[in-house]
């Protein structure tokens, strides 16, 4: 399947030229470069969204600090080297997210993970949900291809709600939290294998081995999800 006529309506020009550009200076480093996650999803059901989230097969930080000396002198640029993460702030209100493609490994329920440089599929696998976990290249040769493992595309046609393993909301018991904001955003229902669960998971007491701070940001989002 190819989104490439999808990504060209939901995005503006200028945002196609940068992600074409950041593809190119990719290629230059022998990485590919592909949008992810709720971005596709987004893409897909046209849902705007100011930020983007990129990922690189290759070393996503270093790629980053090449696009704003070259793209977008004086843009804002926050690296997160433990996750081989980093943030470019374009301008007010949007934001361009770049990660290396990755796999986790939880060592305890709650915690923080552990991350390895993995391939795309195995970043895809480690995502929340169906929906979340797809991919669509931006690199020139297969711009708008679109990788989807695990029948995102499918759930979203049928507004289901799905997690990948068994053991997603005890990994990441947050997760819990994302499930009743993207069914409340989206008017979409909780599948029952995920529904059942969840519920296991708070049974169990899930979220006490998550830190404070944490549970505060999810609610956040979702009380600025249920009431915007």
């Amino acid at each position: 399947m190819n989104i490439a006529k999808e990504m060209e309506r939901y995005f503006s020009p200028q945002m196609l030229r940068l992600l074409n550009n950041t593809a190119k200076i990719a290629g230059e480093s022998g990485y590919k470069a592909y949008i992810v996650g709720g971005t596709v999803r987004d893409v897909i059901i046209g849902w705007k969204n100011t930020d983007v989230d990129i990922v690189i097969e290759g070393d996503a930080i270093k790629l980053g600090r090449i696009i704003v000396a070259r793209l977008l002198p004086g843009a804002g640029f926050v690296a997160y080297k433990s996750f081989g993460t980093c943030s470019v702030k374009i301008k007010k209100g949007l934001k361009l997210d770049l990660a290396r493609t990755r796999k986790e490994i939880y060592k305890r329920p709650g915690a923080m993970p552990t991350v390895r440089p993995g391939s795309l599929e195995e970043d895809l696998k480690r995502r929340d949900f169906t929906i979340n976990a797809m991919a669509a290249s931006i690199n020139d040769k297969d711009f708008g291809k679109l990788f989807d493992p695990f029948n995102g595309t499918r759930d979203l046609k049928d507004g289901v709600i799905k997690i990948l393993h068994d053991a997603s909301f005890l990994d990441d018991p947050t997760r819990i939290l994302r499930a009743l904001r993207f069914a409340s955003r989206f008017g979409f229902r909780i599948e029952s294998r995920t529904k059942r669960l969840m519920k296991r998971a708070l049974e169990t007491k899930a979220l006490d081995n998550v830190s404070s701070g944490r549970i505060e940001k999810e609610i956040r989002i979702l009380r600025d999800s249920v009431l915007s």
